[in-house]
């Protein structure tokens, strides 16, 4: 996302770059060496020290695509960025990282963009939902077959996974619907009643939250302040290999994120249990399993 809504992104095609804007606003070219957790702890205590009244997790987001665009995207990545009207921008990022004093996002990455743009009514319902995170930066590589296919002029709405094999396309389309239906319905969950979304001036940030360890595909927070949620959705069966990857988010969330006498709990959503996963829950105090429901019925006119 280049500027809020996309405000800059006119000026980085005509002028070749993609850029943040997030403090600190000075050359991070030595800080960049560090990992994404070392570059978390130097800069959030400045960036909260400069907003005081904003929480961890907003200066862990920022932070964090601080250090995921000048650092974590590689030169020869792809970028596809939203013009702000209805198609999208792509290109081949050519150069490390480099900062522009006194410039719009002046943390910047050199782009060669492409001629063509794409149109998001070509987009699969799966990349579209990826595509719709309201953050600055997420990565949809799982996309990347359809996204060449795209560029290539080719919208054959066909569903390839990254091992070039055609899956179910009702699965597939599950996963990320799962998602994105949960966070639109939030409200109208057991979750919702006690926990929202994590909001940052009105935009849901709470959605595909960036950690060391991966991203953690819902984080919301009590309404009374005290607990940090951390949710974890799986299609179809879950295995108890989903536990450890929810501790490792909440650990992160523990460590980095969590205010003076907050606590942080997870979930684990997904279609079936088994005895395996049933077995390390009985000895977790903070993790908890909800099943999902698919209902479809016919009413007559």
């Amino acid at each position: 996302m280049l500027g809020a809504k996309s405000s800059f992104a006119d000026i980085c095609y005509n002028s070749h770059f993609i850029g943040t804007d997030f403090d600190p606003l000075i050359d991070l070219s030595d800080s960049l060496t560090y990992k994404f957790q070392e570059f978390n702890a130097k800069y959030i205590p400045v960036f909260l020290q400069k907003y005081p009244t904003k929480s961890k997790i907003a200066a862990g987001l920022a932070c964090g695509a601080l250090h995921t665009v000048n650092k974590g995207i590689k030169i020869g990545d792809i970028v596809i960025c939203p013009s702000g009207l209805g198609n999208y921008y792509i290109g081949e990022v050519t150069s490390d990282y480099f900062f522009v004093e006194n410039g719009v996002l002046p943390h910047r990455r050199q782009i060669k963009w492409f001629n063509s743009k794409l149109e998001k009514d070509s987009f699969s319902d799966t990349l579209r939902g990826s595509m719709g995170s309201s953050g600055t930066v997420c990565e949809i590589t799982r996309h990347a077959n359809e996204i060449e296919r795209l560029v290539e002029g080719n919208s054959s709405p066909q569903i390839i996974s990254n091992d070039n094999t055609i899956e179910s396309a009702s699965e597939f389309a599950l996963e990320k619907h799962l998602e994105d239906f949960l966070v639109k319905n939030w409200k109208s969950t057991e979750l919702g009643k006690e926990y929202d979304i994590y909001q940052e001036e009105g935009e849901l940030v709470g959605q595909q939250y960036p950690t060391d360890t991966g991203i953690i595909d819902i984080l919301a927070i009590s309404k009374d302040k005290k607990s940090i949620l951390v949710v974890e959705l799986k299609r179809g069966r879950v295995s108890d290999v989903v536990v450890g990857q929810v501790q490792r988010y909440m650990g992160y969330v523990k460590s980095e994120l969590c205010e003076t006498n907050q606590t942080v709990k997870g979930v684990i959503i997904g279609l079936e249990d088994d005895l395996k996963i049933r077995r390390a829950l009985s000895v977790t105090t903070n993790i908890e399993f909800y099943r999902y429901q698919i209902s479809f019925k016919l009413v007559k006119g």
